[in-house]
């Protein structure tokens, strides 16, 4: 559908059902939900030009001295949001950011994404991804009190029908409401603790589908006067949420990952996993963004430590699912350090990049179980990695790693003038 067309069908639908505001969604640099929201009176204006605003406002983009940025709808993302009342609907559309003179901006995660996506497939390569997104929810996020979860179930339980369970279930039917498909949904490990499998797709179109699972699942958890969080951490001595990345790279309509290799995993397969394993420590910074994060990154518990690759092992940093007979089309590599706090089109665009260096520089996979290095263990240690990296400078651009590692860097400063009540609890007796 050209441009025209796809414009005519949003102003269209706009009017057929009786909606009221467009959301134009964006994101900053962290990966924070922005949006305008425009009227219909003013929408056609907006698909055609697009929207200009003071980037400097938005963390990750542009200093005073050079503010102005355009929005501009990406028509193919139009779609309505079911939990508004029909006749005071509301409907969204992502945009990318691009520079006054019509060029892309340098500062917006979806054209990196889009970028990089873009440097693979001049290789011949497309490159999909399905996350199995993990969260919780609590009766509360008052950071004063005591988080009290909803449930105390475990992996897989079938529950009552009660609060947790019937707000999964319905934003399982809102999303696919919504054209995203789901593989499937379950409780986690932890109390309260619930994850969503989402269905195999390419990357662009994943990172904005994560982004819109999120605010699904925080708008229904509010409408039902309790809150839902994608921190990675947020109880101590239960498991954190993560975000597992299952990939594949696909070339010529054929699973580029498919051959005659361990797991029956084929070269470009083995080159791509070693080099998510040589680049892992770096990118980091990205897949796990936050203080927080690293609170989840610890031994003893399914998250990775280690950089190694395995068959079967949970706590392995690259994961080889097996496949069902006669379903080879289906091989792919799951990377497990990824949290559901991340911006996924920078998430999406490093793990890419860290393994197409692996296929053209032709790294070789070392042997399973073999550890070859360590994952950073605190935020301090990833963000001074990803400085040194050049592999993050050529994937991201030095805008964003100079406004990401600024933020990383005030953020890191803060906790540590921080004391905490482990501190207090420990060594205010004794010291």
């Amino acid at each position: 559908m050209s441009m025209q067309n796809q414009a005519q069908y949003v102003l269209r639908t706009v009017e057929e059902r009786g909606i009221r505001f467009v959301q134009l969604w964006f994101t900053d640099i962290l990966g924070r939900h922005k949006a305008f929201h425009v009227t219909p009176a003013e929408l056609e204006d907006a698909l055609d030009q697009g929207l200009t605003f003071d980037g400097s406002s938005i963390d990750g983009f542009s200093r005073t001295t050079e503010s102005d940025v355009l929005a501009r709808p990406d028509l193919t993302t139009f779609e309505l949001l079911p939990w508004y009342d029909e006749g005071h609907g509301i409907a969204r559309v992502f945009c990318d950011i691009y520079n006054i003179d019509g060029t892309p901006f340098s500062g917006c995660p979806r054209q990196q994404l889009r970028r990089v996506l873009n440097g693979a497939l001049e290789q011949g390569f497309t490159f999909f991804v399905a996350p199995e997104i993990e969260y919780f929810y609590f009766a509360s996020l008052d950071p004063a009190g005591t988080l009290a979860p909803l449930d105390q179930g475990s992996y897989f339980d079938l529950l009552p029908d009660d609060v947790s369970s019937q707000l999964r279930r319905r934003t399982v039917l809102t999303l696919e409401e919504m054209g995203i498909g789901v593989e499937h949904a379950q409780h986690e490990d932890a109390p309260s603790q619930h994850e969503i499998d989402l269905r195999y797709t390419d990357a662009l179109t994943m990172a904005d589908t994560v982004m819109s699972v999120r605010h699904v699942v925080k708008e229904l958890a509010r409408q039902a006067g309790i809150a839902a969080s994608f921190m990675p951490k947020p109880l101590a001595n239960v498991q954190g949420s993560g975000m597992h990345t299952h990939l594949s790279l696909w070339r010529n309509g054929e699973n580029a990952f498919v051959g005659d290799g361990p797991y029956g995993l084929s070269s470009v397969a083995t080159q791509f996993m070693a080099g998510l394993l040589r680049h892992a420590p770096e990118i980091t910074a990205i897949t796990n963004q936050w203080v927080n994060s690293y609170k989840r990154l610890v031994p003893s518990t399914e998250a990775p430590v280690g950089v190694e690759w395995a068959r079967s092992n949970d706590a392995a940093l690259i994961r080889v699912p097996s496949v069902k007979a006669g379903k080879t089309e289906s091989t792919r590599i799951e990377y497990r350090a990824p949290d559901p706090a991340a911006n996924p089109y920078l998430a999406f665009a490093v793990i890419l990049a860290a393994g197409m260096r692996g296929i053209t520089e032709g790294y070789t996979l070392p042997d399973e179980g073999e550890r070859v290095a360590r994952l950073p263990q605190s935020l301090d240690q990833a963000i001074e990695l990803m400085a040194s990296s050049s592999l993050l400078h050529d994937t991201l651009g030095d805008h964003q790693v100079e406004w990401f590692l600024r933020n990383k860097r005030a953020e890191w400063d803060a906790y540590r003038g921080q004391v905490t009540p482990f501190e207090l609890e420990r060594y205010l007796p004794l010291l």
